[in-house]
């Protein structure tokens, strides 16, 4: 996420830009390949560099790390979608609003085409009143960093697993249109073979404001392509969104047929399956929301990041 981020930043046309990390491969890698100041001391970079802004791109385990050494110089911050210490995340959201820091967490698919269709078919009543969805999301894990190994980053770790991780990372997308839900059930399992000791299939039942039943499956098992699937069944009609062919469906009691709506695949970098797009825009956002000094232009917030990591450590409790 660290490159992802880097190159978002140059696509904004922003030129003054410093990494910091503490393996000498990723260093080396980021000056080659963007051209940008590299550091593998961390105070060294802070002082060198003077940052306006940080990009917090670590694995999740050591986001509050930086966060709240931010929040004691009062350097804005973007935070990567978290997974662990959702208590401290929501200390810092306050302490961070009582100071006029701007910090705000990931939430990359509420960007994405497909959730942005998705909102919009049901803020217009399209379908009628939300009754159910369904909804499936998966890539194998080895396929993330097809350049290393799973044991080498954070995936492989039970506190942030591969599979842990994206249950809030959907989640944020689907509570911002649904409301915020109650876990009913939920079965987490290791099915696979791979050679790490973490849940690879989560499968949540979910309760939402207004009767609304989720039904979520997340899984890093789905090879030799990713899964993305997702149907609404609403009081008058269907919503699909199909990540295979890139598309949102839907029909309802006054249609004959199905409206297809293809999305834009947007530009996607060699070894990754995800366009550029959506996290370009969120920094986009994001920088926005500290230029005007007004943390309402970015749409998700740390008490957001709380209630959803609480949505996972509720389903946790079930399983």
């Amino acid at each position: 996420m660290g490159k992802r981020r880097v190159r978002n930043l140059i696509a904004l046309n922003h030129k003054d830009i410093a990494g910091f990390d503490v393996r000498q491969d990723r260093v080396k890698f980021a000056a080659h390949e963007y051209g940008v100041q590299t550091f593998s001391d961390f105070d060294q970079a802070v002082e060198e560099f003077g940052p306006d802004l940080f990009i917090i791109s670590t694995p999740p385990d050591l986001h509050m790390r930086y966060a709240y050494y931010a929040l004691k110089k009062k350097i804005h911050c973007f935070i990567e979608g978290s997974v662990v210490e959702a208590n401290k995340i929501l200390e810092l959201g306050e302490k961070a609003r009582d100071l006029g820091v701007i910090m705000v967490p990931s939430c990359t698919m509420r960007f994405y085409p497909g959730p942005i269709q998705i909102k919009d078919l049901v803020r217009r009543d399209i379908v009628g009143r939300p009754l159910n969805y369904n909804y499936q999301s998966g890539q194998y894990l080895p396929d993330w960093h097809p350049w290393e190994s799973v044991e080498d980053f954070y995936v492989s770790n039970p506190d942030t697993g591969g599979c842990r991780e994206i249950v809030p990372f959907e989640l944020t997308w689907l509570n911002d249109i649904f409301g915020n839900p109650t876990p009913v059930a939920c079965v987490k399992r290791k099915l696979s073979d791979m050679n790490i000791e973490i849940d690879d299939l989560y499968h949540c039942l979910l309760e939402y404001p207004g009767g609304l039943v989720g039904n979520l499956t997340v899984e890093v098992l789905s090879r030799p392509e990713s899964t993305r699937e997702f149907r609404l069944i609403g009081s008058e009609g269907e919503i699909v969104y199909s990540g295979g062919n890139n598309t949102v469906r839907y029909i309802n009691t006054s249609m004959s047929s199905w409206k297809v709506i293809k999305l834009n695949t947007g530009t996607v970098e060699k070894q990754y399956i995800n366009p550029e797009e959506p996290y370009i825009e969120e920094i986009r956002k994001f920088i926005e929301a500290v230029t005007n000094k007004d943390p309402g232009m970015y749409p998700n917030t740390l008490y957001d990041d709380y209630l959803v990591l609480n949505n996972l450590y509720d389903l946790e409790a079930l399983s």
